[in-house]
């Protein structure tokens, strides 16, 4: 009897993601930049310096890694605080250096994906206020105008702002990003800011690429109640859903930004997301909790029984997968796995998280999902925001005191996944034996190909 296979459709794009801040280093005129310099911001004190170097020109070898591994697409993003310095101060040497790095991508037979915001901000536009201020709108769209007049020949493929919930959250509810405000309406005032500025600077590469993809790239939480038979845990975890995966998606549809308490009209908005960008990593339980009042009265915590990554940071739940697919496919526009990955520096805990994602992805596309890629977090390990260099992504490893890289375990899976367009009977009793006693149980056979 032949090996089964689990195949994914032809044209596949399968490729990594990353964030400039995270692996260019020496970035001084950046929010984050300042914000590592005060203690207690970062895990163990940690700074990003060089990060992976990128900016002194590693960024080649490392695109040359995920080329050789079979990928064919690369998300990527650039600096804002590097390409105006000051204000309506322009740096043309950034245009360059990412025009060189689009080039080597396109060069490498790599699909480059750029996002115009992954959570930074430059020094000055964080003096003014930074997503509180009125102004970052029209700075954001005189910002998307001048990239794309510069790069919009090297990219059909627009990201104008990396989880835009996220951001909101943890800046300015969380205080765990910079500016470190822990206040729930400065967090909802942020959004609508950031989703006024998602619609101009989709209208403005639309004027400019008129051919170009562009969507946003939305963080889903999986948000399931902590006790089945309580409706208050019900009510919370539908009012966290609501507010953190639901608005901003829904005003990319509809124009309309649903916050606890009011609704924002944004008619700019209306359609301005060509495909949905999917970043989904894991689930988590809500309880009520009257204290938690900047998290709307929740308490989370990852289901009973799930097993964690190595440091705790996520749980492996890939059936929330599933339900971010099905919930991402309301929106009835074509889905990209933005980002999905786990922390895993001993490299054994990725291979079966990854494995499974995929699992539960090509069975959702069977199901009738329109994905067209997967984007895996991260190509190598990177600086990681306020966790520092505490957790590690990367499907090769970084030593950020050397530079050296090493090649991980499961970058030779994920090479096997990309080149075969798909997973083998091999790998997946290898990793997850499970899905395959429930493949055997679906066709009632054990041996039909699922």
């Amino acid at each position: 009897m032949a090996p089964r296979t689990w195949d994914f459709p032809e044209g596949f794009l399968w490729g990594t993601a990353t964030a400039s801040y995270q692996v260019e280093g020496d970035n001084a005129n950046c929010d984050w930049w300042e914000w590592e310099s005060q203690p207690g911001r970062i895990r163990g004190g940690d700074r990003s310096g060089k990060a992976c170097d990128w900016w002194g020109g590693r960024w080649a070898e490392d695109l040359d890694r995920a080329a050789q591994a079979g990928q064919n697409a690369h998300r990527l993003s650039v600096e804002w605080s590097r390409i105006e310095p000051e204000p309506d101060r322009w740096d043309e040497s950034a245009l360059a250096f990412y025009r060189e790095i689009l080039l080597g991508a396109r060069a490498r037979g790599l699909t480059p994906f750029v996002t115009l915001h992954h959570f930074t901000n430059p020094l000055w536009l964080a003096a003014r206020g930074g997503w509180l201020s009125a102004d970052v709108v029209p700075r954001f769209e005189r910002f998307t105008t001048k990239v794309v007049s510069a790069l919009g020949d090297l990219a059909d493929w627009w990201i104008t702002i990396n989880e835009p919930n996220v951001l909101a959250y943890s800046g300015y509810a969380g205080g765990v990003f910079p500016p470190g405000n822990r206040s729930l309406p400065h967090a909802l005032q942020a959004m609508v800011h950031l989703m006024q500025a998602h619609a101009a600077a989709y209208h403005a590469i639309r004027a400019r690429v008129p051919g170009a993809r562009i969507g946003l790239a939305h963080h889903y939480r999986g948000m399931r109640p902590a006790r089945a038979g309580c409706p208050l845990d019900h009510l919370v975890a539908w009012a966290r859903s609501s507010t953190f995966n639901e608005a901003c998606a829904r005003a990319a549809q509809d124009g309309i930004l649903r916050l606890p308490g009011r609704r924002v009209s944004i008619p700019q908005a209306v359609g301005t997301q060509d495909y949905f960008g999917l970043n989904y990593y894991t689930t988590e339980v809500a309880r009520l909790d009257l204290r938690a009042w900047n998290e709307l009265m929740a308490r989370s915590a990852y289901p009973a029984g799930a097993v964690l990554s190595p440091n705790g940071f996520l749980a492996n739940v890939p059936i929330g997968l599933t339900h971010a697919l099905r919930w991402a496919g309301r929106f009835r526009v074509p889905i990209l796995i933005t980002e999905n990955g786990t922390e895993d520096a001993a490299d054994e805990f990725r291979r079966r998280y990854l494995v499974e994602h995929l699992l539960h992805l090509w069975d959702a596309i069977g199901a009738g999902a329109p994905v067209l890629g997967y984007l895996h977090w991260t190509l190598v390990d990177n600086f990681e925001w306020a966790e520092g260099w505490n957790l590690r992504f990367g499907l090769w490893g970084l030593d950020p005191h050397t530079q050296a890289r090493t090649r991980r375990g499961s970058a030779d899976l994920y090479e096997q996944i990309c080149r075969a367009n798909g997973l083998s009977e091999e790998t997946v009793k290898q990793h997850s034996p499970e899905w395959l006693a429930t493949a055997d149980a679906r066709t009632g056979s054990g041996g039909a190909a699922p």
